[in-house]
């Protein structure tokens, strides 16, 4: 109940304020990262927390443990033009730090928003590959092809590669992970 009641208001939150609030609803409330601690605040909450301490749209939000606890980090770009990473506690949603970007490997090219949400770059990879969303990333440089990868989680642990065109919104499934270990994120 709780989890339809969050996509509605996300989807809401997004018609209403458009890209800038961008973010994904669709991960499971029983979530595991890579250190098996549970997230209680899907990626969705977490991108909706991250928005509110920093406008802006956010651009990849990754599931990660943190001092043994689990944490959603987040990549606004904010309304500012500036880069922050954001930090946000998976048990409660609350922001746990959040600072401008100083990350060397950040290109100034760098996709900062995409025809194709967050949200609904997720809501495809779900249709294709049903399970958790455990990362969604925007990638693309200046002359390359802007596409959404989305990591999703299956319901039998199988760890899935996902590559969501940022203009169609069409699903591709990345075949060299086909032999992945589940384990592997």
């Amino acid at each position: 109940m709780n989890r339809k009641i969050v996509i509605a208001a996300v989807t809401a939150a997004v018609l209403v304020g458009g890209t800038a609030a961008t973010a994904v609803a669709f991960a499971d409330d029983d979530s595991r990262t890579a250190g098996g601690a549970t997230a209680r605040v899907s990626a969705g909450e977490a991108a909706a927390s991250a928005v509110r301490a920093v406008p802006g749209t956010v651009t990849e939000a990754e599931l990660d443990d943190e001092d043994g606890g689990p944490v959603w980090e987040l990549d606004v770009y904010g309304s500012d033009r500036v880069w922050h990473d954001v930090t946000v506690d998976a048990g409660n949603g609350e922001v746990l730090g959040k600072h401008t970007s100083d990350d060397d490997d950040r290109d100034r090219h760098a996709p900062r928003s995409a025809p194709v949400t967050l949200d609904a770059a997720a809501a495809a990879a779900l249709r294709t590959a049903p399970g958790t969303v455990t990362s969604v990333e925007l990638e693309g440089h200046a002359g390359k092809a802007v596409r959404w990868e989305v990591d999703v989680r299956g319901k039998d642990g199988t760890a899935r590669e996902l590559h969501v065109d940022a203009k169609s919104g069409a699903v591709t499934v990345d075949r060299s992970d086909d032999d992945r270990d589940s384990d592997d994120d």
